[in-house]
């Protein structure tokens, strides 16, 4: 893997931590010392459920910061995904992007269980998701970045911004594009944030089409390496009976935090086509860049999950502090 030995990417990574820190570390009523006196403990509460699950499935880090990708993208960074239906309300989780994808809860339950047994009724669920979603990242060798805190639950849910907001697998880069500049994204966020597919793994559903049916023409994508394109195939099959089958998003090290998966859309072998389509027009610049400089990809992935944290979260006297995740009080 090529790797540039420049260190301005890291020197900029540690002077974005150090100005978030002069600044009082905090972005409009969120902060990082949110819970200093109410919760000391709270990272280090997280950061232990958190690992103990990652230890005992490492595919665990890419399903928690995907749960706080579909949540922040819908609502904003409310925990509104963490919602069960129930009787005249109905929650996020039967949404197509969704349903038999997003997992972790049980996850979020259990850290929601060790910190309401230490500071109980204080800490939003929102902000586990949060923290949730860093820990899963460092336990897998990845960056770390200063999470504010202090965002309230929401009384909520929107099924149909869930299925209309959340970029679908199939998306082009011109979609994508459109979905994180609406919640004020930049083309950096959306390519620093794919970096995030360097872990976990995705259904054939979810890439069956390219294989064998891309764009409806019959045919395989003309733009998948061929070697990959075989490998695939085997693993996921035209039948719907290898719908659930699991692939890794990145072939070169998936249960290690770097910028494989960079490398990977330089010789056409993204999983997803939201994946590979970033290897052309304008961002290919950035997958080139952080291909070939991994300190650069950690420090705009740091960036951008603090502008992701920071999607509409409720603040003040908004929302709610649930007692469980699942349900409003």
């Amino acid at each position: 893997m090529a790797k540039s030995c420049s260190s301005s990417p890291f020197q900029s990574l540690i002077i974005f931590l150090f100005l978030v820190s002069m600044c009082g570390m905090a972005f409009g009523q969120l902060s990082t010392t949110f819970y200093a006196s109410t919760c000391p403990n709270l990272v280090q509460i997280v950061s232990g459920v958190v690992r103990r699950a990652v230890a005992s499935e490492p595919r665990m880090a890419a399903s928690l910061l995907r749960l706080h990708f579909h949540d922040c993208f819908v609502q904003g960074c409310d925990a509104s995904l963490l919602l069960d239906d129930a009787s005249g309300f109905t929650g996020e989780k039967s949404a197509l992007p969704n349903q038999n994808s997003v997992r972790g809860f049980n996850v979020i339950d259990n850290i929601k269980t060790a910190v309401e047994r230490q500071c109980p009724n204080v800490v939003s669920c929102a902000d586990i998701v949060t923290l949730a979603a860093r820990e899963g990242v460092t336990a897998l060798q990845g960056p770390s970045w200063p999470v504010v805190l202090g965002r309230r639950d929401s009384t909520t849910a929107s099924l149909s911004s869930a299925n209309n907001d959340i970029p679908a697998p199939t998306s082009s880069a011109s979609q994508l594009l459109s979905k994180f500049q609406a919640k004020g994204l930049s083309a950096q966020d959306l390519v620093a944030t794919s970096g995030g597919h360097t872990i976990g793994q995705a259904r054939c559903v979810t890439f069956r089409d390219r294989l064998y049916n891309f764009s409806s023409s019959g045919r395989p994508d003309p733009n998948l390496n061929a070697l990959f394109l075989s490998r695939l195939q085997q693993q996921c099959t035209q039948s719907s009976a290898s719908d659930n089958s699991l692939s890794p998003l990145d072939v070169r090290s998936a249960n290690v935090f770097d910028n494989a998966y960079f490398v990977n859309l330089q010789f056409n072998r993204g999983l997803l086509n939201s994946d590979q389509v970033l290897s052309a027009g304008s961002t290919q610049a950035l997958v080139n860049a952080y291909a070939g400089n991994n300190r650069r990809f950690f420090a705009d992935f740091a960036s951008a999950m603090v502008n992701m944290g920071n999607i509409s979260p409720l603040t003040g006297s908004a929302g709610e502090i649930r007692k469980s995740c699942r349900a409003r009080n």
